[in-house]
């Protein structure tokens, strides 16, 4: 199975293909990832993981269009990015982006906004959305925690501006 590790840092994934801008990681391949096309053939992995990476980066467009043209047909595609209300969202002076239950949505086929407002030619089917997945909270955030992943809208709508979580985690399939 090839699994790629986009902007990997330090943690790279054990068996994986790391690719990060910064020599001084554990990145098997140096190259800028707002630098297009990446460095590999078409359908190459089975999985791809951007654990906190897609906010820095100057065009999510042409990035999930890499990804798709990158990763093979039914391929995992796991991105983690902070989540919009969170303090880390803002804190870091290199994020580009903020990102909410349905920024992805544009890419999902079968979701309304893809209908509506088409920008790319990227599909994938979202399969989930996590909010704070891995991370260990005391028992009132892991409540909001476990309510805000049975109902995300819901969360982002009546209580995100109130309770603010930290992270999303996008489980999305290429769906070409």
């Amino acid at each position: 199975m090839n699994v790629l590790d986009l902007g990997c840092g330090n943690r790279k994934i054990p068996g994986s293909i790391g690719i990060d801008i910064n020599s001084n990681t554990d990145a098997d391949i140096v190259h800028n990832l707002n630098e297009f096309p990446y460095p590999f053939e078409d359908s190459a992995f089975d999985e791809i993981y951007a654990d906190n990476v897609i906010e820095h980066l100057e065009d999510v467009l042409k990035v999930m269009e890499e990804l798709q043209r990158i990763s093979k047909s039914n391929a995992l595609i796991k991105i983690n990015v902070p989540y919009f209300r969170a303090k880390w969202a803002f804190i870091d002076p290199t994020h580009r982006h903020f990102f909410t239950v349905d920024s992805l949505s544009y890419f999902d086929p079968t979701h309304i906004h893809n209908k509506l407002f088409n920008y790319s030619h990227a599909t994938f089917k979202i399969e989930k959305i996590i909010f704070n997945e891995g991370f260990v909270s005391r028992p009132f955030k892991s409540l909001l925690v476990q309510l805000a992943n049975r109902w995300p809208v819901r969360y982002e709508t009546y209580l995100s501006h109130i309770f603010p979580l930290d992270q999303l985690s996008f489980y999305l399939r290429n769906d070409k």
